[in-house]
């Protein structure tokens, strides 16, 4: 489906007029922590890709498993029981690898395959990553594995950049030799082949940059610096930060920076987002986005010490559900009035953000901003909330797509790395992030010790959703 998808991509492209020899550099995003298994011999194949096929046709029999695992496959309990334990526990995964063993991630699909095909795993000679598979098809070779996407498969030692020996051993027999190198992610792995030169006019020097996986792809479009920090407000609220010095906890993940590799970026994901916001506006100000505005910028700051938490479905961090309300004496209460109520929601979500984050390592500096997109992001109330919580502006971007766009980046930067020492940002000629608000100059004030609050509420709701 991937190879039919390109050669449907590719031959729209040279149909409508698009001329491939104008183009000096590619890379590209595939969504994280798939795997494709080429079978043994298809290295000959690809090397020796026929120009009259489309590569569906020219490399259909390439491969020992036909369905690819993908991120959305959670059935691996068992693989990543083992491999926390063959490690030393979860915290000891996650400070190698920069996560705990995750069902999603590659190493335990790895596992799996290993444990109810082992016929289909002997024959592959070489496991990708869909990144990394889609790279192969580009140079007709295979495409080393980049730090950033290979740091979501709880196999990549992500301090020294190498894979560990005991997370593979505890996966599968003979997995370094199958996974292959791992690269810099701004790595120029060579030019496009033969077959793209012929069939579609590129250019032979086209430079193919390591492709990357989709979320550190994001991180690339979004054009974040040291210290940023974007936040994606939507059915799901997803942070993006770059940091320098990483802490991993059992709570999200760190991957290798995508654009700088002596740097990481992290990421949490929280369930509870637009949904909960929804349901709580229907609620509290008649489905009305106006009068919950109007009632958020009415409340003070800090809620008067009312703090709440809104899960309507199990939270991933923290690992929570129900609705918790607590009073400024930290004592229990089954409802708030519902201006309370509209601001504990907003104040509770974006307290909740800047604390999973510090516990990774992030470090608000002096030039941090925060990039918000996402369909909250059109909200200026909201965004001041987000402002005022992390003590630091708040602009706003428009970027469809920003994996693909973050990969364009890349390639720029990638063909500018083989002959200066340009930074990701010197090669970019992007608008400038639009400035949305400031912090109130109160606010650190009273988000310090109102954080500080939040976590002790936290874990008194950790305790009681053990309990239900």
């Amino acid at each position: 489906m991937w190879l039919k998808a390109l050669d449907c991509i590719l031959d729209r492209m040279k149909s409508s007029g698009f001329s491939f020899v104008k183009v000096k550099a590619l890379s590209g995003t595939g969504q994280q922590h798939g795997s494709v298994y080429w079978k043994t011999g298809s290295r000959e194949a690809l090397n020796h890709l026929p120009v009259e096929h489309p590569l569906h046709i020219a490399l259909q029999t390439c491969f020992s498993i036909s369905d690819s695992p993908i991120w959305m496959d959670s059935s691996t309990s068992a693989e990543c029981h083992h491999l926390e334990k063959s490690i030393g526990g979860p915290q000891v995964l996650a400070n190698i690898t920069g996560s705990r063993a995750y069902e999603r991630f590659t190493g335990n699909q790895i596992a799996k395959i290993y444990n109810e095909k082992p016929e289909a795993y002997s024959q592959c000679e070489r496991i990708s990553l869909v990144s990394s598979f889609a790279a192969s098809l580009f140079i007709g070779d295979y495409a080393p594995i980049d730090y950033s996407d290979g740091s979501g498969m709880n196999l990549l030692d992500i301090h020294e950049k190498t894979w560990n020996d005991t997370c593979l051993n505890a996966c599968a027999p003979n997995l370094k030799e199958k996974l292959g190198s791992v690269v810099p992610s701004s790595s120029v792995l060579g030019n496009v082949s033969s077959y793209y030169i012929q069939r579609y006019g590129f250019s032979p020097h086209c430079s193919v940059v390591a492709f990357t996986g989709d979320n550190p792809a994001s991180l690339a479009g979004m054009r974040l610096e040291e210290g940023d920090i974007a936040v994606s407000l939507g059915t799901s609220d997803t942070l993006f930060l770059w940091i320098k010095d990483p802490t991993p906890a059992l709570e999200g993940h760190i991957f290798i920076n995508p654009v700088q590799s002596q740097d990481y970026m992290a990421l949490l994901c929280f369930k509870n987002g637009s949904l909960m916001r929804e349901k709580i506006r229907d609620n509290c100000s008649s489905a009305s986005w106006e009068e919950f505005s109007t009632i958020l910028r009415s409340t003070p700051p800090g809620n008067n010490g009312h703090i709440g938490f809104y899960f309507d479905v199990m939270e991933i961090t923290p690992q929570a559900v129900g609705v918790h309300r607590f009073n400024a004496e930290n004592l229990k209460v089954s409802e708030f009035p519902k201006d309370v109520e509209i601001r504990a929601l907003i104040e509770g979500q974006f307290m909740a953000k800047r604390i999973y984050a510090e516990r990774l390592g992030y470090k608000i500096l002096p030039q941090t901003k925060i990039l918000a997109t996402g369909g909250a992001s059109c909200n200026q109330d909201i965004l001041q909330v987000l402002s005022d919580v992390f003590n630091a502006p708040v602009h706003t971007i428009a970027t469809a797509n920003s994996a693909c766009l973050g990969c364009a980046y890349r390639a720029a930067h990638g063909l500018a790395s083989l002959s200066s020492s340009s930074t990701f940002a010197d090669v970019l000629k992007a608008p400038q992030h639009k400035l949305v608000v400031t912090p109130r100059p109160e606010a650190d004030k009273i988000y310090k010790p109102l954080l500080k609050r939040y976590s002790e509420c936290e874990n008194a709701v950790i305790q009681a959703s053990k309990i239900v």
